[in-house]
């Protein structure tokens, strides 16, 4: 049986902190660390409104993280600044591995998808600009389902829109808690440790598979759990 392939965006396939070049105009050198938090926070955002059942989509728990982030950095944006800060969300560039990363794994014979937190419109309009969108089948967006990463309703759903099984479906993504919750979903799930000081979180659920960089997850997959 074919194996499917679910790529996490944002984190994964794409740079957020690609955004630093653009806060850089309005916050200087707290750029880097503005960009942490802002992520952290739009993350939580989430989390929370997850939990909560009260869903906004992605797009505006990017906004409010946005807001939490000028405050707490003491940081005045008009209306017109933010609105250059949320576009800039929506060109972020693609990781240096991912275009050739997706490339491999395509010529392995895989069925990819795009799977993501943000709303369709948005990841087709991010992976557009980023030169990566024809290497997937398509594009699974929790707004689908009104509830967030890691839900493991989300990881149900992503297996019905892409007709896959737990057992033939990998989850690739550098999101410890997004690998931990599509294991607990009953999917295989790849850990991209794109930093060496970066930690999993320690629960006793381990990644079916680690790895530094997207150029080499097929080949991995392809050699160590093809299923025949």
């Amino acid at each position: 049986m074919t194996i499917t392939l679910a790529f996490d965006v944002y984190g994964t396939l794409i740079d957020t902190h690609g955004v630093v070049v653009a806060l850089e105009n309005h916050v200087g050198n707290k750029a880097p660390e503005f960009s942490r938090t802002w992520r952290e926070k739009q993350l939580e955002y989430s989390f929370r409104r997850g939990l909560m059942q009260n869903y906004e989509n992605f797009a505006r728990c990017t906004s409010d993280a946005l807001d939490y982030t000028s405050s707490y950095f003491k940081v005045s944006l008009s209306e017109k600044d933010k609105q250059e800060l949320l576009d800039a969300y929506k060109v972020l560039p693609a990781f240096d591995d991912a275009k050739e990363g997706l490339e491999r794994a395509k010529k392995s014979g895989f069925r990819m998808f795009a799977f993501s937190n943000g709303s369709a419109n948005a990841v087709e309009t991010l992976l557009t600009h980023a030169g990566i969108r024809d290497y997937f089948l398509g594009v699974v967006s929790v707004d689908e389902v009104k509830t967030f990463k890691p839900n493991p309703g989300v990881y149900c759903h992503f297996l019905r829109r892409a007709a896959a099984t737990g057992a033939d479906a990998w989850l690739i993504s550098s999101n410890p808690f997004d690998v931990i919750g599509a294991l607990s979903a009953g999917m295989r799930a790849a850990w991209v440790k794109r930093s060496p000081d970066a930690l999993f979180d320690p629960w006793g659920i381990e990644p079916t598979l680690t790895v530094s960089t997207l150029l080499t997850i097929g080949e991995q997959i392809d050699q160590e759990y093809r299923i025949t």
